[in-house]
Protein backbone atom coordinates (compact mmCIF):
# COMPACT_ATOMS: atom_id res chain seq x y z
CA UNK A 1 0.00 0.00 0.00
CA UNK A 2 1.29 3.03 -0.99
CA UNK A 3 2.19 6.68 1.50
CA UNK A 4 1.07 9.83 1.61
CA UNK A 5 4.65 10.98 0.63
CA UNK A 6 5.42 8.18 -1.49
CA UNK A 7 8.79 9.50 -3.55
CA UNK A 8 9.31 12.97 -1.44
CA UNK A 9 12.26 13.93 -0.49
CA UNK A 10 12.47 15.52 2.93
CA UNK A 11 15.01 17.53 4.98
CA UNK A 12 14.00 17.83 8.85
CA UNK A 13 15.62 19.64 11.37
CA UNK A 14 15.47 19.46 15.51
CA UNK A 15 15.66 15.36 16.06
CA UNK A 16 16.95 15.56 19.29
CA UNK A 17 15.98 12.76 21.46
CA UNK A 18 12.70 10.19 21.18
CA UNK A 19 10.63 12.22 21.89
CA UNK A 20 10.95 15.44 19.91
CA UNK A 21 8.08 15.84 17.85
CA UNK A 22 10.94 16.09 14.67
CA UNK A 23 11.62 12.54 15.34
CA UNK A 24 8.08 11.53 15.12
CA UNK A 25 7.77 13.70 11.45
CA UNK A 26 10.88 11.65 10.39
CA UNK A 27 9.22 8.24 11.14
CA UNK A 28 5.84 8.66 10.15
CA UNK A 29 7.64 10.25 6.76
CA UNK A 30 9.65 7.53 6.41
CA UNK A 31 6.63 5.31 7.04
CA UNK A 32 4.83 6.97 4.48
CA UNK A 33 7.14 6.57 1.73
CA UNK A 34 9.51 9.50 2.04
CA UNK A 35 12.94 9.56 1.78
CA UNK A 36 14.55 11.60 4.75
CA UNK A 37 17.23 13.16 5.94
CA UNK A 38 18.20 15.22 8.82
CA UNK A 39 20.09 18.33 10.45
CA UNK A 40 21.57 18.62 13.78
CA UNK A 41 23.03 21.25 15.99
CA UNK A 42 24.90 21.16 17.91
CA UNK A 43 25.30 17.85 18.77
CA UNK A 44 25.23 15.74 15.16
CA UNK A 45 26.55 12.41 16.91
CA UNK A 46 23.67 12.37 19.24
CA UNK A 47 20.73 12.69 16.65
CA UNK A 48 23.11 9.70 14.39
CA UNK A 49 22.59 7.57 18.08
CA UNK A 50 18.47 8.86 17.48
CA UNK A 51 18.28 8.44 14.06
CA UNK A 52 19.36 4.27 14.37
CA UNK A 53 15.88 4.08 16.06
CA UNK A 54 13.84 5.44 12.62
CA UNK A 55 12.39 2.69 10.62
CA UNK A 56 15.35 3.20 7.64
CA UNK A 57 18.88 4.73 7.82
CA UNK A 58 19.06 8.43 7.62
CA UNK A 59 22.20 10.84 6.81
CA UNK A 60 22.74 13.36 9.34
CA UNK A 61 24.30 17.12 8.65
CA UNK A 62 25.34 19.50 11.05
CA UNK A 63 23.99 22.52 10.53
CA UNK A 64 23.96 25.89 12.95
CA UNK A 65 20.82 27.87 11.60
CA UNK A 66 22.88 31.22 12.83
CA UNK A 67 25.57 30.42 10.73
CA UNK A 68 26.31 31.72 7.41
CA UNK A 69 28.85 28.93 6.11
CA UNK A 70 26.58 26.05 7.24
CA UNK A 71 23.73 27.49 5.11
CA UNK A 72 25.76 28.54 2.41
CA UNK A 73 27.02 24.78 2.10
CA UNK A 74 23.45 23.18 2.88
CA UNK A 75 22.11 22.39 -0.43
CA UNK A 76 25.17 21.17 -1.80
CA UNK A 77 25.26 18.38 0.49
CA UNK A 78 21.39 17.88 0.25
CA UNK A 79 22.12 17.41 -3.60
CA UNK A 80 24.75 14.75 -3.30
CA UNK A 81 22.30 12.68 -0.73
CA UNK A 82 18.80 13.72 -2.11
CA UNK A 83 19.32 15.19 -5.68
CA UNK A 84 16.77 17.40 -4.46
CA UNK A 85 13.98 18.63 -1.74
CA UNK A 86 10.12 18.63 -1.63
CA UNK A 87 9.45 19.25 1.99
CA UNK A 88 11.31 20.77 4.72
CA UNK A 89 10.28 20.68 8.59
CA UNK A 90 11.58 23.64 10.90
CA UNK A 91 11.80 22.42 14.49
CA UNK A 92 13.92 24.60 16.00
CA UNK A 93 14.23 27.48 18.70
CA UNK A 94 16.00 28.51 21.58
CA UNK A 95 15.96 31.01 24.52
CA UNK A 96 18.85 31.73 27.17
CA UNK A 97 17.71 30.48 30.37
CA UNK A 98 17.46 34.49 31.73
CA UNK A 99 14.53 35.31 28.69
CA UNK A 100 12.53 31.98 30.41
CA UNK A 101 11.27 31.09 33.94
CA UNK A 102 9.55 34.33 34.85
CA UNK A 103 12.24 36.86 33.75
CA UNK A 104 10.38 38.82 31.02
CA UNK A 105 10.62 42.08 32.44
CA UNK A 106 14.71 41.69 33.19
CA UNK A 107 15.61 39.99 30.32
CA UNK A 108 18.27 41.76 28.09
CA UNK A 109 17.94 42.58 24.49
CA UNK A 110 20.80 40.48 24.27
CA UNK A 111 19.20 37.25 25.08
CA UNK A 112 15.95 38.28 23.25
CA UNK A 113 18.08 38.35 20.21
CA UNK A 114 19.54 35.02 20.64
CA UNK A 115 16.07 34.09 20.82
CA UNK A 116 14.70 35.83 17.68
CA UNK A 117 17.62 34.49 15.46
CA UNK A 118 17.80 30.99 16.70
CA UNK A 119 13.62 30.62 16.78
CA UNK A 120 12.26 32.69 14.22
CA UNK A 121 14.47 34.74 11.56
CA UNK A 122 16.09 30.25 11.40
CA UNK A 123 12.68 29.99 9.51
CA UNK A 124 13.53 32.12 6.80
CA UNK A 125 17.17 31.15 6.75
CA UNK A 126 16.59 27.73 6.44
CA UNK A 127 13.92 27.79 3.50
CA UNK A 128 16.58 30.23 1.76
CA UNK A 129 19.12 28.12 1.95
CA UNK A 130 16.67 25.07 0.81
CA UNK A 131 14.84 26.65 -2.20
CA UNK A 132 17.34 25.61 -5.02
CA UNK A 133 16.77 22.33 -4.15
CA UNK A 134 12.88 22.95 -4.58
CA UNK A 135 12.43 24.17 -8.24
CA UNK A 136 9.14 21.99 -8.48
CA UNK A 137 7.44 23.77 -5.25
CA UNK A 138 7.08 21.63 -2.00
CA UNK A 139 6.42 22.44 1.38
CA UNK A 140 8.06 24.24 4.67
CA UNK A 141 6.59 23.06 7.76
CA UNK A 142 7.52 24.93 11.14
CA UNK A 143 6.34 24.41 14.47
CA UNK A 144 5.28 26.58 17.19
CA UNK A 145 3.17 26.74 20.10
CA UNK A 146 0.19 28.83 20.24
CA UNK A 147 1.38 32.58 20.34
CA UNK A 148 -1.60 34.07 20.94
CA UNK A 149 -1.33 34.31 24.73
CA UNK A 150 0.84 34.73 27.36
CA UNK A 151 1.84 31.40 29.23
CA UNK A 152 2.96 30.94 32.03
CA UNK A 153 7.19 30.97 32.16
CA UNK A 154 7.44 31.18 28.38
CA UNK A 155 8.57 34.40 28.20
CA UNK A 156 10.57 35.63 25.44
CA UNK A 157 9.96 32.52 23.34
CA UNK A 158 6.35 33.71 23.30
CA UNK A 159 6.98 36.94 21.04
CA UNK A 160 9.69 34.69 19.65
CA UNK A 161 7.25 32.10 18.42
CA UNK A 162 5.06 35.24 17.55
CA UNK A 163 7.48 36.15 15.30
CA UNK A 164 8.12 32.79 13.71
CA UNK A 165 4.28 32.44 12.76
CA UNK A 166 4.69 36.20 11.23
CA UNK A 167 7.66 35.02 9.19
CA UNK A 168 5.85 31.90 7.89
CA UNK A 169 3.00 33.93 6.29
CA UNK A 170 5.08 36.35 5.05
CA UNK A 171 7.08 33.24 3.55
CA UNK A 172 3.91 31.67 2.28
CA UNK A 173 3.06 35.29 0.72
CA UNK A 174 6.73 35.55 -1.37
CA UNK A 175 7.38 32.06 -1.92
CA UNK A 176 4.14 30.90 -3.27
CA UNK A 177 5.02 32.08 -6.92
CA UNK A 178 7.56 29.34 -6.53
CA UNK A 179 4.83 26.77 -5.62
CA UNK A 180 6.54 26.84 -1.87
CA UNK A 181 3.66 26.07 0.62
CA UNK A 182 5.05 27.51 4.23
CA UNK A 183 2.48 26.31 6.94
CA UNK A 184 2.88 25.50 10.92
CA UNK A 185 1.57 23.39 13.22
CA UNK A 186 0.67 24.29 16.78
CA UNK A 187 1.35 21.55 19.03
CA UNK A 188 0.38 21.18 23.03
CA UNK A 189 3.02 20.70 25.27
CA UNK A 190 5.13 17.71 25.23
CA UNK A 191 7.99 16.47 27.41
CA UNK A 192 10.46 17.00 24.53
CA UNK A 193 14.02 18.85 25.11
CA UNK A 194 12.75 22.03 24.12
CA UNK A 195 10.25 21.53 27.60
CA UNK A 196 12.58 20.65 29.85
CA UNK A 197 14.19 23.37 29.28
CA UNK A 198 11.95 26.18 30.63
CA UNK A 199 11.89 26.24 34.08
CA UNK A 200 8.42 25.40 35.83
CA UNK A 201 7.25 23.97 32.48
CA UNK A 202 4.97 22.14 34.83
CA UNK A 203 2.68 24.64 35.51
CA UNK A 204 2.66 25.69 31.60
CA UNK A 205 1.65 22.11 30.96
CA UNK A 206 -1.20 21.85 33.88
CA UNK A 207 -2.90 23.98 31.28
CA UNK A 208 -3.94 21.04 29.50
CA UNK A 209 -5.12 18.73 31.92
CA UNK A 210 -8.00 21.06 33.18
CA UNK A 211 -8.36 22.61 29.35
CA UNK A 212 -8.22 20.39 26.86
CA UNK A 213 -11.52 18.86 25.16
CA UNK A 214 -9.66 15.69 23.77
CA UNK A 215 -7.21 14.05 26.13
CA UNK A 216 -3.95 15.56 26.28
CA UNK A 217 -1.07 12.86 26.28
CA UNK A 218 2.15 14.87 27.48
CA UNK A 219 4.26 11.65 26.42
CA UNK A 220 2.80 11.07 22.79
CA UNK A 221 4.77 13.62 20.33
CA UNK A 222 3.08 11.06 17.29
CA UNK A 223 -0.12 13.00 16.80
CA UNK A 224 1.63 16.31 15.85
CA UNK A 225 4.46 14.38 14.02
CA UNK A 226 1.36 13.23 11.73
CA UNK A 227 0.39 16.95 11.67
CA UNK A 228 3.32 17.95 9.99
CA UNK A 229 3.86 14.96 7.53
CA UNK A 230 0.02 15.71 6.80
CA UNK A 231 0.70 19.37 5.84
CA UNK A 232 4.22 17.61 3.70
CA UNK A 233 1.90 15.49 1.70
CA UNK A 234 0.07 16.54 -1.65
CA UNK A 235 -3.27 16.58 0.32
CA UNK A 236 -2.82 20.35 0.97
CA UNK A 237 -1.93 21.86 -2.27
CA UNK A 238 -3.66 25.12 -1.68
CA UNK A 239 -3.07 26.02 1.84
CA UNK A 240 -0.10 28.16 2.70
CA UNK A 241 0.11 30.90 5.24
CA UNK A 242 -1.50 28.23 8.14
CA UNK A 243 -1.15 27.14 11.58
CA UNK A 244 -3.08 23.80 12.40
CA UNK A 245 -3.39 23.36 15.93
CA UNK A 246 -2.81 19.59 16.94
CA UNK A 247 -3.26 20.60 20.72
CA UNK A 248 -6.41 18.50 21.87
CA UNK A 249 -8.46 21.65 21.28
CA UNK A 250 -7.45 23.85 23.68
CA UNK A 251 -6.60 26.99 21.24
CA UNK A 252 -10.21 27.25 20.98
CA UNK A 253 -11.61 27.01 24.38
CA UNK A 254 -13.02 30.40 26.12
CA UNK A 255 -13.19 30.82 29.77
Amino acid sequence: MSGILDGKRILISGVLMESSIAFHAAKVAQEQGAEVILTAFPRPTLTERIAKKLPKPAKVIELDVTNDEHLDRLAGLVRDELGSLDGVVHSIGFAPQDALGGNFLNTPFESVATAMHVSAFSLKSLAMACKPLMSDGGSIVGLTFDAQFAWPQYDWMGPAKAALEATSRYLARDLGKDSIRCNLISAGPLGSMAAKSIPGFGELADVWNHRSPLEWDMADPEPAGRGVVALLSDFFPKTTGEIIHVDGGVHMMGA
